[in-house]
């Protein structure tokens, strides 16, 4: 296929982007500078510039671009640039590929387990309603921007991400230096639960989707192994051979992360990949022990 990638230098981009080009495929990366190379497409999500003929002939395009949710404290004005970085990116690429011809014929755009209500316990699948929280309803929106491409008869995809299990970044990233000098710990009781997904396997299930032409709609990128985070910091506690007896207190981490603390690590999501097992997707890691190990 020939594949337009947004957000192709971000965790996630920096290895799809060689994946997919390692199983034949001819990539595109959306850049917010002027093009200076054959492989680089020129936009710019904020003001929702991007030349619909820029796209065409693309066969799909995968939308990964958003600034990160948990990169800095949240204020109000981060909040709202966590919110339109999300839907003016989504909506700008959505008019593209409607206009283009010959347009694509799949979109996978990016969408968070946030999507739904928080909850301790149940599992929920993608026919879960959405939550009333501030992060819900960012996925609320990020998704019905994607509307142009899909009235135009686009297949989109919306790929409700839970937490990327990788080394270099994300919550893992940022989580590995303090376990590797044995000062990591549950966050707050550790009773909630963590629904996450390796980086091998993320990729994996996006060049799934990619070929699935009868899956269209919400996809939950998550393995079945959900953990609580009690669990998953003891499991990364074994990985890196050292304790995790330095529990980090609520109160604490409200005060640095402010109301993410409590929308994010602080809440448990017990999400099923209920599409990706009804389509026969096979995991490479179901379990925290397999994943940590294979990304570590």
């Amino acid at each position: 296929m020939r594949i337009a990638v947004t957000g192709a230098s971000g965790l996630i981009g920096t290895t799809l982007v060689p994946a997919l080009r390692d199983a034949g495929h001819e990539v595109l990366r959306l850049v917010r500078h002027d093009a200076a190379r054959a492989d680089e497409i020129a936009w710019d999500p904020a003001r929702r510039r991007l030349e619909p003929q820029a796209l065409a002939g693309v066969d799909a395009v995968i939308h990964l671009a958003g600034v990160g949710v948990g990169d800095h404290r949240w204020t109000n004005a981060y909040k709202a640039q966590i919110l339109s970085s999300r839907v003016d990116g989504t909506l700008t690429l959505a008019r593209a590929i409607a206009n283009a011809q010959p347009r694509a014929r799949v979109l996978l755009s990016a969408s968070g387990i946030d999507y739904y209500a928080k909850a301790a316990a149940a599992a929920v699948d993608e026919g879960a309603p959405a939550g009333s929280g501030f992060l819900a309803q960012t996925c609320v929106a990020w998704e019905r921007a994607t509307a142009p491409a899909e009235e135009a008869g686009v297949r989109v995809v919306h790929l409700r991400t839970g937490i990327v299990l990788a080394r270099n970044g994300g919550s893992l990233g940022r989580m590995l230096p303090l376990f590797r000098l044995g000062l990591g710990g549950r966050l707050g009781s550790g009773r909630q639960v963590w629904s996450w997904i390796s980086l091998p396997d993320y990729c994996s299930a996006i060049q799934f989707l990619l070929s699935a032409d009868g899956i269209s709609g919400p996809v939950n990128l998550t393995a079945p192994g959900a953990v609580t985070n009690a669990e998953f910091t003891a499991a990364l506690a074994r990985v890196v051979h050292r304790p995790a007896l330095l529990p980090v207190p609520a109160t604490a981490l409200r005060l640095a992360l402010g109301g993410l603390a409590d929308e994010g690590v602080l809440a448990g999501q017990r999400v099923r990949p209920a599409v990706l097992e009804a389509a026969g997707f096979t995991f490479a890691h179901p379990d925290i022990d397999t994943a940590l190990g294979a990304v570590l």
